[in-house]
């Protein structure tokens, strides 16, 4: 069995720039390098999805060894492991929540007005206003849109649920052939997570989502892999994070 260490991104930019590491996102990656090296995880592969966040939480990971004077292979970008367009996802379905729901109409309207606040307190500081902590009303329409995402009852042009389940899972090629006692680091996303730890268990409905609303940035998720079959070890662990203010979720 080779093993399989599955890594969230760290906390990444603001609502308006969204795919860039925070400083908080970098301390996480570096702490989790740290720790990783400490613990004389040699990897045989480092791969990294195409997204920003995650190539960035993947250099810090491999700096830290660097520091720590232990080589690691290059990394191995595969844009495969990429999160679903929640943005794209959001802009298609929103609307049509709205118009045959009162309740999430209400909350989305509160958002836009938020929003629309939050953009001309922007342009007044000539600065980007750091939105990270989700509002009530951008969390109750967020989950509302990913449920009706993964239900895949609604018409739109962005990446479907089953799409993006058959995508990730078709990662398991790439992750497949390492020799037992190998180890391979993973820098992706919250979603590709959950679908990973439902692959190991059996899981394949929207309800794994749930994980993905759990997931600590720089979290490791660990898998034994024999051949294409998955055993899961352990889920969202974060042994680096020791302090409250390093524990986030997005």
């Amino acid at each position: 069995m080779s093993r399989l260490y599955l890594i969230r991104h760290g906390q990444a930019g603001t609502r308006h720039n969204y795919d860039v590491l925070s400083d908080l996102g970098r301390e996480q990656a570096r702490r989790l390098g740290d720790y990783l090296a400490a613990q004389n995880v040699v990897f045989s592969a480092v791969v990294s999805g195409g997204l920003a966040r995650q190539r960035q939480t993947a250099e810090e990971v491999c700096a830290a060894y660097l520091r720590a004077g232990v080589a690691t292979p290059d990394i191995v970008v595969a844009p495969g492991w990429n999160e679903f367009d929640l943005f794209a996802v959001f802009r298609d379905l929103a609307p049509q929540l709205a118009a045959e729901d009162p309740e999430f109409a209400r909350d989305y309207q509160a958002l836009l007005q938020e929003m629309s606040r939050a953009m001309s307190q922007a342009r007044q500081e000539e600065s980007l206003t750091d939105t990270r902590r989700a509002s009530p009303d951008e969390l109750r329409c967020a989950i509302a849109v990913v449920r009706a995402w993964a239900e895949d009852r609604l018409r739109h042009s962005s990446e479907t649920w089953p799409a993006f389940r058959e995508r990730i899972t078709g990662c398991l090629d790439m992750v497949a052939g390492y020799r037992p006692g190998e180890a391979v680091a993973v820098f992706t996303s919250a979603t590709p997570i959950a679908v990973w730890v439902g692959l190991a268990m059996g899981v394949r409905d929207g309800s794994l989502l749930r994980q993905a609303g759990v997931a600590y940035n720089t979290g490791i998720t660990t898998l034994r892999v024999r051949e294409r079959d998955l055993t899961l070890f352990s889920f969202n662990n974060v042994p680096h994070l020791p302090e409250p203010r390093l524990r986030t979720f997005r």
